[in-house]
């Protein structure tokens, strides 16, 4: 089975995780991911985030420069732009994050590109968005995601000494690059259908008020500008919420038509007496009586281990998950199944952990592959471009390839 993009050529010139990720997601889609390196390497490669490390894989780089080829090239040179030209005359999209300033000066801007190749599609990931007076700042996610898109405030607690931080590495780069991948997608499919080729841009702060929509729209709407953090232990819902078991487990219940499902949950754990009694009658009666019934319901979760509450759950209908931790997802039988967590070659007689892509076309999930090593295709990709041994051999010696 051929994969989606199977055909479509992608230059990108990016560093960091945002963009990077997108271009990996299109990689595993079958696109020809062509990485423009400058001579020190994208900065990603080798960093340490947050204590994590130590080995010889390097988990950041595998994942957002899966499948792609990578070439070193010094575009402030005239020769190494020389080069660009040439990958660029038969490319579909030309993907970047460098800011505004750095494209100006290496002619890689939107103007510059679209003019010369206007049958290409332009593709940016920024971090405030291409107008207003903060389109040529620089961000993360941590910072730009992560807390200038209102996400860190709404789960951060009441007088809490430090604002909550994001769960894990490029938290917001991977969401962010997996809409510019979507953005590209359609503009694919535009140019396919009208032969007009677009300029497209998601940025990080975008992204955020994309996920953090209901909220922010509320807040716009009633003038508010910071809704409540609910009370742990308060629940509007006692079906709604997250109950410890015996053995120190975790988990989640999320059963919205309360009324609906209360009485067979409450069977179904060996307490009819609870449907029954008048004060949790209804939802209307449970909310009245919510400190009583919370604690009714909490301090029955707490006299059964999880493996327990998995088969007594299991003869109910209503919704409810564990709550699992990073390192039991590798046993996740639908992460398995779906092709969700896999292992690919490193291409040393080993096999690396990767995360797949969420979709799965005609049933089957796609393949993956390593992400390459510096330079690794340079001289393949330069000879495919007709450049001759003696002219690959002169890029080098004056610095232009590496």
């Amino acid at each position: 089975m051929g994969k989606p993009l199977e055909g479509i050529k992608v230059v990108e010139v990016a560093m960091w995780a945002f963009v990077p990720a997108c271009g990996g997601m299109l990689a595993d889609l079958g696109a020809d991911v062509i990485k423009i390196e400058p001579p020190t390497g994208d900065p990603l490669r080798g960093l340490s985030i947050g204590g994590l490390g130590g080995g010889k894989i390097d988990y950041s780089w595998e994942s957002y420069n899966r499948g792609k080829r990578s070439v070193t090239l010094d575009l402030k040179q005239e020769a190494g732009r020389a080069v660009l030209d040439r990958l660029l005359k038969d490319a579909d999209v030309f993907l970047t994050n460098l800011l505004p300033p750095a494209r100006r000066a290496m002619r890689i801007d939107e103007e510059t590109i679209r003019a010369e190749y206007p049958g290409l599609i332009y593709a940016s990931g920024s971090a405030l968005g291409p107008n207003g007076p903060d389109h040529e700042k620089g961000g993360y996610d941590a910072i730009t995601f992560w807390a200038r898109g209102g996400i860190s405030s709404s789960l951060t607690e009441p007088e809490a000494p430090h604002p909550v931080g994001p769960p894990g590495p490029a938290f917001g780069d991977t969401i962010s690059g997996a809409m510019l991948s979507g953005a590209i997608c359609a503009a694919i499919a535009k140019r396919a259908l009208t032969g007009e080729a677009s300029a497209v841009d998601v940025s990080l702060l975008g992204t955020a008020l994309w996920s953090m929509q209901r909220y922010v729209c509320q807040a716009t709407a009633d003038g508010v500008q910071k809704f409540p953090k609910p009370p742990a232990d308060k629940p509007n819902n006692v079906l709604v919420s997250n109950y410890r078991t015996a053995d120190g487990r975790f988990l989640a219940l999320c059963m919205l038509q309360a009324d609906k499902y209360w009485a067979p949950f409450c069977e179904a754990a060996g307490r009819p007496d609870l449907a029954a009694d008048p004060r949790f009658a209804d939802a209307a009666a449970r909310k009245a009586n919510i400190d009583a019934c919370y604690a009714e319901v909490k301090a029955l979760f707490a006299g059964k281990t999880l493996a327990e509450w998995k088969v007594i759950l299991s003869r109910q209908s209503g919704q409810w998950d564990v709550v699992q931790d990073v390192g039991e997802m590798k046993d996740d039988p639908q992460a398995q199944a779906n092709g969700y967590l896999k292992r690919v070659d490193y291409s040393d007689g080993t096999q690396i952990p990767m995360i797949g892509l969420p979709m799965v076309f005609d049933g089957m999930p796609l393949s993956s592959t390593r992400s390459p090593d510096l330079g690794a295709d340079s001289d393949a990709v330069l000879e495919s471009l007709g450049y001759s041994e003696d002219e690959i051999i002169d890029l080098k010696v004056q610095g232009v390839v590496f």
